[in-house]
């Protein structure tokens, strides 16, 4: 019982801490250092030969998946194709069609791989003139950019180059576009619930009398965040890094076309790589001890979102090579704000492994694995999306659950008849769900780029980027069960 009470009090911890400020790298190997010295004395191997271990795994496996996906978005950013793909979508929807407007730029940037840290401060400015506009309460852009930015195509939509979408590929050996048909039903619920939700909220206020309301629109800058971090105010130094830098000046953004073909590329790229290109490639030095003894299955995956990225970053150079006004400088400073993002999930990655190393952790693994009964699916689910919510994030909770259950549900699946894809998609979709809680990072950031407080604007949040995507997993679970992987 003294090893379960370290556990749960390093969670509660690790919890109260990080909403408070306090960075993750520190957080994370303190706390799994706290839960094992109520049951072990060994504590400097715990650290070093196995959170270090499993964090450095972390870092080996997806570093360039952060690396690349920064280094787009910063592009994206910097050449004015984001604010382009916003624009046109407003011109093409019309001004009463706000919320939609919102919704979609956000989805096709995220979609695309831009950072959805770098996709909110993007948006915000149009997404307040547009609201203002329509008379729409500003309460209500959280949640319209979570809706696009946090939800659907971060976990659901098949072939996204998400972290969230790659963390289960070398788990279950599947690629970016595992149960795409699942995936897209799971999509469609959190898409139509949460367009429907805004869009009614939207007219109760209309009738009410409530418009946009009085307020100062200028937009949270990075480093007001940053320094409203230091002080203890709640906001993902590991996020928020991703846009604090200096950016380049644009000349001219592109036409709509231009801006979203990058995109467009990242996706259709994704999709040939994995399902053609790379499948026909001679890799039998892959089973040599030199490339770590895998097959095809464990590195495809990775492989083709990586390929595809760079595939996307030549295309949006090329064609934004003018408007660029220093492509060293967008490069540098995506590079460097894909460190402390991998760096802090990696650590609760280490934390998690710690855990899973001491003896108590048995018990809570035997609890969670019978949750479902004869269902993996269920205590999968379960277990992914209480850790992502416990930690405040999709992948450090789906990382943590993968590295210490991973292969327990691979066989599960297996014995139950249910394929490896549908543990992908299932697994992905859960993370959208508890990770949204108050203290999640993207959450505050987001109200602090909006100038909005928990009060004001997080129960409709909650709606779309919480219980929406819980009923889209509920959804998901019962169709995998029911016909499969499809």
């Amino acid at each position: 019982m003294m090893g379960l009470a370290g556990i749960l009090l390093a969670l509660g911890l690790l919890i109260f801490l990080a909403y408070r400020g306090v960075s993750i790298l520190l957080l994370a190997p303190l706390m799994a250092m706290l839960a094992a010295s109520f049951a072990t004395s060994a504590l400097l191997g715990l650290y070093t030969q196995v959170f270090m271990t499993s964090a450095g795994g972390f870092v080996i496996s997806f570093f360039p998946l952060f690396l690349l996906g920064a280094i787009f978005g910063r592009l994206m950013d910097d050449s004015g194709a984001a604010k382009s793909i916003a624009a046109g979508l407003v011109a093409r929807l019309g001004s009463g069609q706000s919320i939609l407007a919102v919704v979609l730029a956000c989805a096709i940037l995220t979609y695309g791989g831009v950072s959805l840290f770098v996709v909110a401060f993007a948006i915000y400015p149009i997404a307040a003139s547009l609201f203002r506009e329509a008379d729409i309460p500003k309460r209500l852009i959280p949640a319209t950019i979570a809706l696009g930015a946090f939800t659907f195509t971060m976990t659901a939509l098949p072939g996204t180059p998400a972290i969230q979408n790659a963390i289960p590929m070398p788990y279950f050996g599947t690629t970016p576009f595992a149960a795409p048909g699942i995936g897209i039903l799971a999509a469609l619920v959190m898409f139509g619930a949460g367009q429907c939700w805004l869009m009614h909220r939207a007219a109760r206020a209309r009738v009410r009398g409530e418009g946009y309301g009085i307020h100062d629109d200028a937009t949270a800058t990075p480093n007001d965040a940053m320094r409203q971090r230091s002080a203890g105010e709640g906001y993902d130094l590991a996020e928020i890094s991703t846009t604090d830098t200096v950016v380049a000046p644009v000349t001219a953004v592109p036409g709509f076309s231009l801006a979203v073909l990058p995109v467009v590329v990242v996706v259709a790229a994704n999709y040939v790589f994995s399902g053609i290109v790379i499948p026909s490639w001679n890799i039998d030095y892959l089973s040599e001890p030199l490339y770590g003894a895998v097959g095809l299955s464990n590195v495809l995956g990775l492989w083709s979102i990586i390929l595809a990225l760079c595939t996307a970053i030549l295309v949006l150079i090329a064609l934004n090579w003018k408007r660029l006004a220093s492509l060293r400088t967008s490069l540098d400073a995506g590079a460097n704000a894909s460190v402390l993002p991998i760096f802090n999930t990696a650590s609760l990655v280490g934390f998690g492994a710690v855990v899973a190393a001491l003896p108590a952790f048995a018990m809570l693994r035997e609890v969670v694995l019978n949750l479902g009964g004869d269902n993996p699916l269920i205590s999968l689910a379960i277990a992914v999306n209480i850790l992502a919510g416990i930690t405040g994030s999709a992948s450090g909770g789906m990382s943590i659950a993968l590295s210490t259950l991973g292969d327990t549900y691979l066989e599960m699946g297996h014995a139950a008849g249910i394929v490896p894809d549908a543990l992908h998609r299932i697994t992905a979709i859960a993370t959208g769900g508890l990770d949204a809680l108050p203290h999640n990072g993207a959450v505050v950031t987001l109200l602090a780029i909006c100038g909005l407080t928990h009060r004001d604007s997080y129960g409709d949040l909650a709606m779309v980027a919480v219980i929406f995507p819980l009923v889209s997993l509920v959804v998901a679970i019962v169709a995998a069960t029911m016909f499969g992987a499809f």
